[in-house]
């Protein structure tokens, strides 16, 4: 089985839940406690081999290529002033050149067409997409190196899923489950956002997948599907039954970090493990009369 080199992050969406902050900062670069909700996810990318990264953006990005850019007066700066404990905060900002890719989504079409807008990048290989918004929290397993690994057992297509409850299944693409090894389980179907009381079952598709090019076929087709956009899930339920399907359930702790409650709580519980500032944030909760 080919390893997986190329990643898609698709970082074109306006972000209108966290305004008036994301007027002049796009959400992916909102930071949870020190890093930006982007910067996770790459390195999650980057711990699971992924070798080239591909920026689907859009009008009003500037700050993201910027972060990903070799900021010279500060590296000279904190050279100067032996500053090494800082540096090194700045090694996977700072990537060798030719390792990422921006491209441009002229139109907010979908997450669907978002990938799609990567497939020159991608070629005739498979392919990761990592969506930022979902930070999946599992330093000793990291999401894409587990489905990963997976992958180099199943082939085909593998993404990444979480039991939600019932009430809940109606805002997530949603898998008809197959067989069931462990953690592994075979997709049958997906749907897409489906009506209250209809989920085939509260496995939820969270923001990461491994993807055969042959995706990239289907959603050339540019069929519209829930809210009159792309839907990636729609595509990848096109591929079912034309090649192996699986889902690996997530071992770590997921933070939906597109709405302004899961960021807050990802700041709090990431906080809250640092050795630096822990014992402060933890000392000031006990501390609160809620």
């Amino acid at each position: 089985m080919k390893p997986v080199k190329t990643a898609v992050f698709p970082v074109g969406g306006q972000g209108t839940r966290f305004l008036p902050a994301t007027k002049a900062v796009p959400k992916e670069m909102l930071p949870v406690v020190d890093k930006p909700l982007l910067q996770y996810a790459v390195d999650e990318a980057l711990s699971a081999g992924i070798e080239r990264l591909v920026f689907v953006t859009a009008r009003g990005k500037g700050a993201l290529e910027d972060y990903f850019d070799i900021a010279w007066e500060l590296t000279e700066s904190l050279k100067a002033k032996g500053k090494q404990a800082e540096l090194a905060t700045l090694e996977n900002t700072q990537l060798e050149p030719g390792r990422i890719t921006y491209v441009r989504q002229q139109e907010p079409a979908g997450l669907g067409h978002a990938v799609w807008c990567a497939r020159h990048m991608v070629g005739q290989d498979a392919f990761a997409v990592l969506l930022p918004d979902e930070l999946l929290w599992n330093p000793a397993y990291p999401a894409l190196k587990e489905m990963h690994d997976a992958y180099q057992t199943l082939g085909g297509n593998v993404i990444s899923v979480l039991e939600v409850p019932a009430e809940h299944t109606h805002r997530y693409g949603i898998v008809s489950p197959g067989s069931a090894d462990g953690l592994v389980t075979e997709v049958k179907g997906l749907v897409e956002k489906p009506p209250q009381g209809s989920a085939p079952s509260r496995l939820a598709a969270i923001g990461r997948y491994i993807l055969q090019p042959e995706v990239m076929d289907v959603l050339a087709a540019g069929k519209r599907g829930a809210g009159g956009e792309i839907q990636l899930t729609d595509a990848m339920a096109e591929m079912i039954g034309v090649q192996p399907f699986h889902a690996v359930t997530f071992t770590g702790t997921r933070f939906d970090c597109g709405d302004k409650a899961g960021h807050i709580m990802a700041n709090v519980a990431l906080a809250l493990e640092r050795d630096d500032i822990g014992p402060a944030v933890r000392d000031w909760l006990r501390a609160q009369t809620f």
